[in-house]
Order: C-alpha cells, then structure tokens, then sequence
C-alpha cells in the first residue's frame, strides 16, 4: 500500500481552485481566485512562475493567523468591528500581504478610542493610506486628543499638525444672477470656530444656482449639479465645481437626464446623481460621474421614483432612505461593485418620516419629524449597521430657534445649523449631548450643509472673501459627449 505525506493528503482534501494556507499552527483552505484579486502578495505570487504556483499548500511567514483570519473575513464580505489586538494583528497582516479591502476597513473602523493606536501602528508597519487617514481623523479631533499625544513620536505628531482640519460649511439656495445685478448673499461659507462665526470663502459664479440643486463634496471639491432659474424650473444645464486649493470655479457637462430637487452623492471619485425631477415629474434614474475621465452614464435607478432622496455614506458604503407610506421608511444601500440597490431595513414610526440622516461610526442616525401636535420637533432613530439593530434615541432635536434639517458629524461631533444657531453636539453611548452654541447662518431658504479643509492661504484672516473677478473656467478633463461609454 502506497503511503502519502502530510502535504499529499493535505493536497489531496483540497479542491483544485482551492490552496490550503498554513499559518503558525492553523490551517485555511483558501478560493485562490479570491487570493489573486484581493491580495498583491499572491496576485504576484500566482504570476511568478515560482514552484510555490503549482502547489497547493504553502507555509506563510510573517503574519499571525489571527490577522490572516481577519483578512478572509474582510474578503468574503463581512465588516468586523476590531479589538486594540484584532487591529494590531490587521495591521500587520494588510502591511505584509497588501490588502486593500483590509485596509480600507481599517480606514472605516477609525474612531477616538483607536485612531492613535491605528496612526503608530500603521506608521510604524509602513501602511501609508492608513496611517494618513487615521491622521486626518486626530487632525479633525486634536483639542479633545490633545492630551493623549505625548503618547506618539514627536515626528507623528508634527505630521498631524501638518494637516489641514475639516471646516464646517455651508451654502444657501440662490437663482443664478447677472453681472450688473449680483447678490451679495451668494456666498460659500465656512464656520470660523475661535470667533464661532460664519465667514465668507467665495462667491458663486453669476451662473450658477443652488435653488433645488444637488451639492456634494468629493475629494475636497464642491460640485453644485441642477439648480433651476426660476419659478419656471428651467434646469441649470451645466455642472460648478469649487477648489479651495487653487481658489477656482469651474465648469463640466451636468448629466445627461437634466433634473432639479436631486441628491448629489460623492463617493470614490465619483459622483452619483439620484432621483430629482423633471417637468415636474419625479425620476427614479441615477447617473454616476466619474471624475477621472469626465463622463455620466446610468446606473441601476432608484427602487422607485424619488425627489430629494435623504442619503448618507457610512464605513465606505452609500444609504438612502425611501418614505414608503404608513410610517414606513425603507433604508437601501447602493452596492457599486453589483450595480444594485439592496433593501437593508425599514423604520416604521406613526405619522413620521424621514427628513435627514446622518452617520457616525457604523451607524445612522435617521432624524424625522415629530408628532403631528408638534410637527417642528426632530427626533432620532439609531441604526447599528454592525448589529442590525434600531435604537430610539432620547430627546427631542427641535426648538424656539428651529429643527434640525441639516446636520454635518466630523470626528465625534455633529454640527447642526438654523438661520438662528449653529449647534456642535457630542456623540456619546448613541446621544447627542450639546457641547456649544454658536452664530446662526442668518439666511432664509434652504441651507446645504458639509466638511472641506480650507488652505490657511484661502481663509482671509478677517472673513473676506477671495477674489471673484476671474473667469469661470472649463474643466480640461470634461469630453465634450459627457456620456459613460461602459
């Protein structure tokens, strides 16, 4: 009878498709499709040549087995919240394999309790994105940290100090104007918060209108998308695009289906354009902007036709809430990778509707009306994407001076704003505990709301605003068709 080594038999209960990975003292039995397209060590492994590329079991080195555990997790799907160990381990394993969906998830899992941990670990493992991202998130935290970073190498700090913080912003809605007849109110304005008052950064172009508009910020760009002229609601055809770094508007193709009273969505260098209207009429059609290459194209509609769809990405992944009737509101997340719009769950309130939301960590916090006898209160529901679970969050979020119709969250902070106070809550156990009141926005209409970091150079020290006298510019990358050829 013939006898077979360890590595026969092993070989032998292993599919063909299949390599079994050993790790210390434990085993995995791994889809090496799955290895190829989310790994950089085996993509280049596979494609070596190298006698390791026909076998099917190798002996890996470098890594523990619970951070190569934490990584098939992450690849198959699945988003784990991470103990102090679990990330250290994580670290090490995307730092050594080159995972970017590991590293990704580690990007999303940044919170307060773990971001100085995540900074040095990933300084120290060389995991540039991450260490870069868990540095924006101390920078957008550095008073409430402040003390705790004696506990980091004097150059880590330095490198947090470098950056730049996130800004509070906002932007009214305004018809386009002319040249001779300018409103002095149509202004971009970030929150000054040493004075806690509201300061001009720029005005906006004479053409440009944000009266039913979609606004977004992406990769520290203001894109403002379908604004309408008049009562008539004539669509603005074109599309505005702000950089606070070189000081500039510009102009690129709107997308292809013209439509007002749209949500404009940036995520991943692209931006998504959903819903809306048109001739008065509610759109289901989404189109995506890639910035990159300067085209629209659809993608899979909305589940049915809606106008100022509410919307929030939370942990890398867009939300969208859909009012369904009889108390009902359907949250769906959009799935990039399969073009689908998958339904997550549903809140269902008595005579409620959603009318924001907002997220924070892995969860949202899907703000509505109040009771029909006191319409103006917001209250809150809290969903744990992690758990699956709704939590109704105490207190109202409505007073005298307004309810709460806009709300930013940037580190453990949200910052709401009505023409009369701009309000920074604290996060804390799923509350909002209000840590401090500041100057309202002043303006009447409807207020778009969200973060950018403005160059020191940019902010004029006295609130002034930059130069405007020059000219709106065409955006080089825009081709002229603006259609999506995939």
């Amino acid at each position: 009878m013939k006898t077979h080594s360890r590595e026969e038999m092993e070989s032998s209960s292993c599919p063909a498709h299949c390599l079994r990975v050993s790790v210390c003292d434990s085993s995995f039995v791994v889809d090496k499709i799955l290895l190829a397209e989310k790994c950089e060590y085996f993509r280049a492994l596979f494609q070596s040549g190298m006698r390791e590329c026909q076998q099917q079991h190798l002996q890996l080195q470098g890594v523990g087995a619970p951070g190569f555990l934490l990584m098939l997790r992450v690849l198959r799907g699945e988003r784990p919240l991470l103990s102090a160990d679990q990330i250290v381990e994580a670290i090490e394993c995307t730092a050594f394999l080159q995972v970017p969906a590991l590293t990704e998830h580690l990007i999303n899992t940044v919170n307060s309790e773990n971001c100085l941990l995540m900074f040095h670990t990933a300084s120290t493992f060389g995991v540039r994105e991450l260490a870069h991202g868990s540095a924006l998130f101390i920078r957008d935290m550095y008073s409430e940290l402040e003390e705790d970073l004696h506990t980091l190498p004097d150059s880590l700090v330095e490198y947090i100090q470098s950056l730049l913080p996130s800004s509070y912003m906002a932007v009214c809605s305004h018809s386009p104007c002319t040249e001779q007849l300018q409103d002095p109110q149509r202004t971009v304005n970030f929150l000054d918060e040493d004075s806690r008052e509201w300061k001009v950064l720029t005005h906006l172009p004479v053409s440009t209108s944000t009266t039913m508009a979609g606004v977004a910020v992406l990769d520290n760009k203001l894109y403002i998308i379908g604004g309408v002229h008049d009562v008539s609601k004539k669509v603005v055809e074109s599309g505005f695009c702000y950089s606070p770094a070189e000081n500039t508007w510009t102009t690129f193709c709107g997308p292809q289906k013209l439509r007002y009273n749209l949500t404009l969505i940036g995520h991943q260098g692209c931006l998504y354009a959903l819903g809306g209207e048109n001739n008065r009429k509610a759109l289901s059609s989404v189109e995506r902007f890639r910035v990159e290459t300067g085209n629209w194209g659809f993608v899979s509609p909305l589940p049915c036709p809606a106008a100022q769809v509410v919307s929030a990405v939370a942990m890398s992944r867009i939300f969208i809430c859909l009012w369904r009737g009889r108390g009902a509101t359907d949250i769906h997340e959009y799935v990039s990778e399969r073009d689908q719009w998958l339904l997550v769950t549903t809140l269902t309130r008595e005579h409620s509707y959603a009318l924001y939301m907002v997220a924070h960590r892995d969860h949202l916090y899907v703000v509505r009306n109040g009771p029909c006898d006191d319409f103006l209160l917001c209250v809150m529901d809290c969903y744990s994407l992690s758990s699956g679970q709704w939590t109704a969050v105490c207190g109202h979020y409505g007073n005298s001076k307004g309810s709460l119709l806009t709300a930013v969250a940037r580190g453990d902070s949200v910052f709401t704003l009505s023409r009369h106070v701009t309000t920074e809550y604290t996060v804390e156990d799923h509350r909002w505990r209000v840590t401090r009141e500041m100057k309202g926005f002043g303006r009447i209409g409807s207020i778009y709301t969200f973060l950018m970091k403005l160059p020191k150079a940019t902010v004029s020290p006295v609130g002034g605003s930059p130069d405007v006298s020059q000219p709106l510019r065409t955006c080089p990358r825009v081709s002229s068709q603006c259609s999506d050829s995939n």
